[in-house]
């Protein structure tokens, strides 16, 4: 044990140098790490939310709302379906979780049922549910049949959606070049954002809370417009609005043909920006090859007639069709100001949510609170470090430096694997690094009192520290298993803050049984190697 290959101890320099060069631009202002060689470290460490100041939302995603809407989907693939296989039918309509028809006819029902079976798609989401369909076909009898969605369905669907909401709100918080921002599910149906550095929560959920369902429509020159808002609507059209540029003024009514021309869906980019010719703020937008074409054959078609643009069921304009418009871009020039308008692109760009989300909880954080949250964590840290050396000094004279050593070694450490992770640092984060340090001289407690004891029953300097370093081992590698067990099923079963504080637990329960353990030992060796006491004073 007195004797360190050479390459143990080339190994344990080179981490603790690597460790000195993350750690330090955590210590240097910003202006000194911009003159840093280009090979020079430079990450730091995230400051989390409460720590650095911003926003905190916690959403739910109205799973309900996209069950319906699928439902409703399935009507009329069914209506359109039974029309082209010219067979008879009424009362179609959709249930709770099951759409429901009636063929007149029931010497059809059979080719009824072949039509709803080419309507009826697998389920893919799992290896036990590969093969079956979306929804269970029952004849109800007397013409009636039945198609309602299966368990799998529903489970597989809900864990697809939350997930999309998740992709799509992190794109869109992207978009708005946060730093940092922490999105995680909560539960089945809920999802937590936290955006260190924004303090307007309001713009936030305005921005997460809106669909961005985009889609272009034409406007029904057929329609009686005073009709439908008495509510009788043509069969295939809906009566939307479109907000009036006067204030005071009631809103614009339009009605639609529900056929949807070109779906948002085909948008590659979006852009707010001004319209050179009125000066105006508008968006500018660009399809994909699928999307141009289909664009392109609208206009095409249609020239003359008012296409609409719609965003979450709102008009957003309705210009009519001048010309075709065959180069797959043009630009919405609705009432927008140039935040409206960038808001928008935003939206357009990081894709439409598969499900509205309802916020339930929103927190601001101020900056000011943050950087005394920052002072306090200082304080505390530095507090800890200073008590728990003074009691190693007090209790165990020159090696109890050596523990304060591996100490603010283990300290260099773990924020440099924090760095490297690009982990965010929050206040239970300081709290998990000061309950380290002292968990971190657990170890050098067991191997000192190890050493006193084996010196005391007669054997030499020499191995009586030979002999704590090695049996102190396996009671040092019990303790910090039970540590590294309890932050993993910390970290596993907790969420924000109790998963910050779990992760810098585990991190620093790995960095202290290094450096107690191959630190402490490389310098007490090159102690006595260089002292050669005679006397053990510990």
């Amino acid at each position: 044990m007195m004797q360190i290959p050479t390459w143990s101890r080339i190994l344990t320099l080179l981490v603790l140098l690597a460790g000195v060069l993350f750690a330090m631009p955590n210590a240097l202002p910003d202006n000194i790490i911009k003159r840093l060689p280009p090979f020079f470290p430079k990450n730091t460490v995230s400051l989390g939310l409460d720590l650095q100041g911003g926003s905190y939302l916690l959403l739910e995603v109205e799973l309900d709302k996209v069950q319906q809407d699928r439902l409703e989907t399935l009507v009329g693939d069914i209506r359109v379906g039974l029309r082209k296989a010219h067979i008879p039918y009424n009362d179609l309509q959709a249930g709770a979780d099951s759409v429901s028809v009636h063929i007149l006819d029931t010497a059809r029902v059979d080719d009824a049922k072949t039509v709803l079976k080419t309507l009826n798609p697998l389920v893919t989401g799992g290896v036990l549910s590969v093969g079956a369909h979306a929804y269970d076909m029952n004849d109800q009898g007397g013409g009636t049949i039945q198609m309602k969605m299966t368990d799998a369905y529903k489970n597989g669907a809900k864990n697809d959606i939350v997930n999309q909401s998740i992709e799509v709100v992190r794109r869109r918080i992207d978009q708005l070049g946060t730093k940092e921002p922490a999105i995680e599910r909560q539960g089945d149906d809920r999802i937590v954002v936290q955006v260190p550095g924004l303090s307007d929560p309001d713009r936030l959920i305005k921005l997460l809370g809106t669909t961005a369902k985009m889609t272009f429509q034409l406007v029904d020159p057929g329609a009686n417009v005073d009709e439908a808002r008495k509510g009788i609507v043509p069969i295939g059209d809906e009566l939307l609005y479109e907000d009036n540029p006067q204030k005071g003024l009631p809103p614009i009514p339009y009605v639609l043909e529900k056929r949807i021309m070109v779906s948002g869906d085909r948008l590659t980019d979006a852009q707010g920006t001004f319209d050179q010719q009125s000066g105006g703020a508008v968006v500018t937008f660009r399809f994909d090859s699928v999307g141009a074409r289909q664009f392109g054959n609208a206009t095409k078609d249609n020239v003359g007639r008012l296409f609409a643009i719609v965003l979450d069921n709102k008009v957003i304009e309705a210009p009519v069709i001048q010309t075709a418009i065959l180069g797959g871009s043009g630009q919405i020039s609705g009432n927008f100001t140039i935040q409206t308008a960038n808001d928008l692109a935003v939206l357009l760009r990081a894709g439409a949510l598969p499900a509205p989300l309802k916020p339930l909880e929103r927190r601001t954080v101020g900056a000011e609170l943050g950087a005394d949250a920052i002072h306090a964590g200082k304080i505390a840290t530095l507090g800890g470090l200073a008590l728990v050396a003074l009691f190693m000094f007090a209790r165990y004279g020159m090696f109890g430096l050596f523990a304060d050593v591996a100490l603010t070694l283990n300290i260099v450490l773990l924020l440099a694997v924090l760095t490297m992770l690009g982990a965010t640092l929050t206040l239970p984060g300081i709290a998990g690094i000061v309950l380290t340090m002292g968990m971190a001289v657990d170890a050098n407690v067991l191997i000192y009192e190890r050493i006193r004891e084996e010196h005391r029953n007669g054997r030499s300097i020499i191995a009586s520290i030979d002999t704590g370093f090695r049996l102190a081992m396996a009671t040092i590698i019990d303790a910090n298993a039970t540590h590294v067990i309890a932050a993993i099923i910390l970290f596993e079963l907790g969420s924000g803050p109790v998963r910050g504080f779990a992760v810098t637990l585990l991190i620093g329960i790995i960095t202290s049984f290094f450096t107690a353990v191959m630190v402490t030992r490389l310098i007490v060796v090159t102690w006595y190697t260089m002292r050669k006491p005679k006397k053990l004073t510990l």
